[in-house]
């Protein structure tokens, strides 16, 4: 099933929008500024697609990204996109009036992702299965709205995290990525966090009273998750190196790059001028 909620108009006065003005801090704009800086990832007439799950660090990437939209000199467009799963205990639905508060247009999709992860998931864990189908689903409303960058909030904790896991149980330097262009080649992926630690979102999300939703998948919590224990393993190091984050940072430096081309499209325009 599918529900579709897009409020390119706000049916909130400006005042009325203006008093629910949230100002993030200074200490998560800074880091977000250099990483936005030096990946470059907006540019003029951008139009921008946040996946919005409700947790607290795609709510702060929406006021973080508002607060862009009106004082940056890079003028884009932002909307937001929640997928709901329909996962039992997860209800992502009062989002809804706090988005259109914001005055963001804002696309809500539902869809019985555990059904479809037994009809179709083979061999693989549902997180993994769940968020291959929620990327996709991006996707499609970036295509059929058209939104050509697609906003994603992971921190410099889930960079740090998937890097270790990669390392360890595959043998591969990996991690995500601050800026690609995705495989067909019309989307490109930002990730304005990347420089942002996870206890930043967390106490802003909190100071802020951001409306976080809190995440009950049972599919999720059933068992201890690798990423759980790679997270404790950082954090435990932590106590022993303070700089181990800005060290893991200057690692996977050559691993957060481009290396798809995010700048091929603009690169061929300047060469058919």
């Amino acid at each position: 099933m599918t529900d579709v909620n897009a409020n390119s108009e706000s049916k909130l006065t400006k005042s009325e929008r203006t008093k629910d003005w949230i100002k993030p801090p200074k200490a998560i704009m800074k880091p977000v500024g250099r990483a936005m800086a030096q990946f470059k990832m907006l540019r003029d007439g951008d139009r921008v697609l946040l996946g919005l799950s409700g947790g607290k660090d795609s709510l702060a990437l929406l006021v973080i990204l508002k607060h862009l939209q009106r004082h940056a000199p890079v003028k884009f467009e932002l909307a937001a996109c929640t997928i709901d799963p329909e996962i039992p205990g997860f209800d992502p639905s009062p989002l809804k009036a706090w988005v259109e508060k914001l005055g963001v247009p804002y696309f809500y999709e539902a869809e019985d992702l555990v059904a479809l992860a037994n009809l179709h998931m083979k061999g693989d864990s549902f997180c993994s299965f769940c968020a291959r189908q929620k990327r996709g689903k991006l996707y499609t409303v970036c295509r059929r709205e058209g939104y050509n960058v697609l906003a994603l909030a992971q921190h410099l904790d889930d960079l740090a995290e998937s890097f270790m896991m990669s390392a360890f149980n595959a043998g591969q330097l990996r991690t995500m990525k601050a800026h690609y262009l995705n495989d067909d080649g019309d989307i490109r992926i930002i990730r304005p966090l990347v420089r942002v630690r996870e206890n930043q979102t967390r106490d802003f999300a909190k100071s802020a009273d951001l409306p976080v939703i809190p995440d009950n998948c049972p599919a999720c919590y059933a068992k201890p998750q690798a990423r759980a224990e790679t997270k404790q393993l950082l954090l435990e190091q932590e106590k022993k190196n303070p700089h181990l984050y800005a060290n893991l940072w200057t690692a996977m430096q050559p691993l957060i790059a481009d290396d798809n081309h995010a700048g091929a499209a603009d690169l061929n325009q300047e060469k058919a001028r």
